[in-house]
């Protein structure tokens, strides 16, 4: 056998064991834990190989009042009359046999702790292709002498695609550190993109959307622990932060910036070339307006058809070069007795549009009517073009309402994508157009405000979200998500995430039909999980996997003033 032999399978006759699952007893004082790997002797000296599911102990008391009566009738000072025999048994699902023979476990079939190996080989993590370290692996945590710890390693492939593609990350806010994880994960990524830049060249971009939470990626974290700085080693990892940063803040007014940024950490992003602060120009975005109706129910659709209407150019809307001719426009479509408009657009509705769109134009400041590159400010969609590979582009959309926050990343999905299906080929030099990278990661948090599975139908956000969920794959977009409750989000976007991180939740959450794929006891688990603590599911997996991860390696910058 592989390890230590911890006790034997128990098929019984109201309880047999099958392709899929055996048990087995074992002395009371072995410490076993969910997730933990075992080994079976098999036929043909094969092993097969158990991931623990639930553990259950037993005695031979046939009744809760026999056990009342042993103890002197429910004296509770005084020693049992009766020494009751008892045991745990434990129930393991199968995941693999050595020589893929896949009959029942045997009764009486020797079962041990397994070598690093066997975990690997029964885990799916040996000879991992395109490896990307996602976590660290605790093995018999509960037996101190035969404690285990591995790095997990997860194929490329199968998170960036070809062959699968995108991530979702969901926990309760705080506890679950989703920010922490993708960030982990995303460094990590990029240390090995960079280093075999032959292989796979990925650009990044990240929507920070809470407080000062990414505008310090750049900056090496001084709050590493000891523990942090030796997983870092065993998993081959270099502590260093992002690489090839830029950030995109929000234009505001005098030169200002909307942003939750501290004053001298954008002037040294400034000095350093790092800072560029974002517009909107009429005559170049105005195809995006549908962007700020994401939320707004469209059932007759003549938000769309007045869009349509101002897009095309048609009177009076041919010779309007800026948001605030646009605004008096539509102010004179929505004036009683106006008949120089379409007769399928009543007034009402051009009045409703201009209350809308008037009220993101007038208050936000990067609806502008030009660009000064003086002042480092810039076109989004002319900074998503200039995208290379191993680039980070953080666009910090924290401090705007959540209109405004749809708008931004509704932009950046839509001039990734244009750049993806060459759309700005024209416009671009051959060494321009050869420098587009393969991949293109998009990490937001929050996906809930713009994926929630009772969101309109007719939100161009999620129609985004949903072309890019199911195409992104094919066209070199990734996404990264994160949301406090998986259950809310539509299924067609968590759907087609090929891989799932599961932090803390709450009781309410994992009784959703979305967890019925999970044991019970693993439910359980996942509402006291700790921070630190992920289950990981990615096809290349054999089982749900229970990893930690090291802190993040970048200064993280708490709080919101």
């Amino acid at each position: 056998m592989s390890g230590k032999i911890i006790g034997k399978v128990a098929a019984l006759e109201k309880n047999p064991t099958t392709i899929d699952n055996f048990c087995f007893w074992t002395d009371k004082d072995t410490l076993l834990n969910p997730f933990d790997v075992v080994v079976v002797e098999h036929v043909r000296d094969s092993q097969t190989y158990g991931v623990v599911e639930e553990i259950s102990h037993i005695t031979d008391a046939d009744s809760f009042l026999a056990s009342f009566i042993s103890n002197d009738f429910g004296q509770l000072d005084a020693p049992a009359n009766t020494d009751r025999i008892g045991m745990n048994y434990v129930r393991a699902r199968v995941v693999g046999n050595t020589k893929n023979i896949y009959i029942p476990a045997q009764n009486g079939a020797t079962v041990a702790l397994g070598s690093k190996e066997d975990i690997q080989a029964a885990l799916g993590l040996d000879e991992m292709k395109n490896p990307i370290v996602c976590g660290y692996l605790e093995m018999y945590g509960g037996l101190d002498d035969d404690r285990i710890d591995l790095p997990v390693y997860v194929n490329s492939d199968f998170l960036i695609g070809p062959e699968g593609a995108h991530l979702n990350i969901s926990g309760i806010s705080g506890l679950a550190a989703k920010t922490s994880y993708a960030m982990f994960l995303l460094n990590a990524l990029q240390q090995q993109t960079l280093a075999e830049a032959t292989k796979k060249n990925v650009a990044y971009i990240f929507m920070n959307v809470k407080g000062r939470d990414l505008l310090s990626i750049d900056e090496l974290s001084p709050q590493l622990s000891e523990a942090d700085h030796g997983m870092y080693r065993s998993m081959g990892l270099a502590e260093i932060p992002f690489q090839n940063v830029k950030y995109f803040y929000p234009a505001a007014e005098q030169g200002a910036v909307r942003s939750y940024v501290k004053k001298e950490v954008f002037e040294c992003q400034v000095v350093k070339g790092q800072a560029k602060k974002f517009k909107f120009l009429f005559k170049e975005d105005k195809e995006s307006l549908d962007l700020l109706f994401s939320n707004v129910e469209d059932p007759n659709q003549t938000i769309e058809s007045i869009i349509n209407f101002i897009v095309s150019e048609q009177p009076p809307f041919h010779n309007i070069d800026s948001w605030e001719g646009m605004l008096n426009a539509v102010r004179d479509m929505g004036e009683k007795g106006n008949d120089k408009g379409s007769k399928e657009i009543s007034v009402m509705s051009w009045r409703k549009f201009r209350r809308i769109v008037r009220k993101a134009i007038e208050n936000d400041r990067m609806f502008g009517s030009s660009v000064n590159a003086a002042q480092n400010e810039i076109r989004l969609e002319g900074a998503i073009r200039d995208l290379q590979a191993g680039d980070v582009y953080v666009v910090d959309i924290a401090k705007q309402d959540e209109n405004m926050q749809a708008f931004v990343f509704g932009s950046v999905m839509q001039a990734v994508t244009k750049l993806k299906l060459g759309e700005f080929d024209d416009d671009m030099s051959d060494k321009q157009r050869a420098r587009i990278p393969d991949r293109i990661v998009i990490f937001v948090d929050e996906l809930n405000k713009y994926a929630s599975s009772d969101a309109p139908k007719s939100s161009p956000i999620l129609r985004l979200l949903l072309d890019i969920a199911e195409r992104g794959r094919s066209l070199g977009i990734v996404l990264f998500s994160a949301e406090q409750f998986k259950s809310a989000i539509h299924k067609r976007v968590t759907g087609n995430c090929s891989t799932h991180a599961y932090g803390r939740t709450n009781s309410i959450e994992v009784s959703d039909k979305t967890y019925s794929f999970v044991p019970p006891t693993y439910k359980s688990m996942m509402t006291r999980l700790k921070q630190g603590q992920y289950i990981i599911q990615n096809p290349v997996f054999h089982s749900l996997l229970k990893i930690r991860f090291p802190m993040p390696l970048y200064r993280q910058d708490k709080g919101d003033n």
